[in-house]
């Protein structure tokens, strides 16, 4: 195989790792913010009483996790999803008043995203606001 061959097969396998890992990316962020909505509208008389919506959410958003987890290639982003599902869950439990103790963990973990997607890339200043 030629170099050039090889540099073409690396930027294809790249590519293609990029396109999986955005879409588990994209299905995590679809999960969370079903989990964030359900946690913070429940009726403040439900409390932290069984909702099984929102425990199907909560086992959704794990396996999405998981999914991350094996596809990710750096281990920043591993953790900041591991962090930001441990605060959604949280938060699904009752044990989270302020939806923008979330902020935090989220703006990780896209940070984290954007890094594995794009290696070695930075971001134009402004891309995103900075944590509250």
């Amino acid at each position: 195989m030629s170099r050039a061959s090889a540099r073409q097969l690396e930027i294809q396998e790249s590519a293609a790792h990029r396109a999986e890992l955005k879409n588990v990316i994209l299905k995590f962020l679809s999960i969370a913010s079903q989990v964030e909505k359900a946690a913070f509208t429940r009726p403040p008389n439900r409390g932290t009483a069984a909702d099984p919506v929102l425990d199907q959410f909560v086992d959704d958003l794990w396996l999405a996790q998981a999914e991350i987890d094996l596809a990710a290639r750096s281990e920043p982003l591993r953790g900041a999803t591991y962090r930001y599902a441990a605060c959604l869950a949280e938060a699904a439990r009752g044990e989270m008043a302020d939806v923008s103790a979330l902020r935090g963990p989220q703006v990780q973990f896209m940070d984290a995203a954007y890094d594995d997607l794009w290696p070695g890339q930075r971001r134009a200043a402004g891309d995103f606001p900075a944590p509250p």
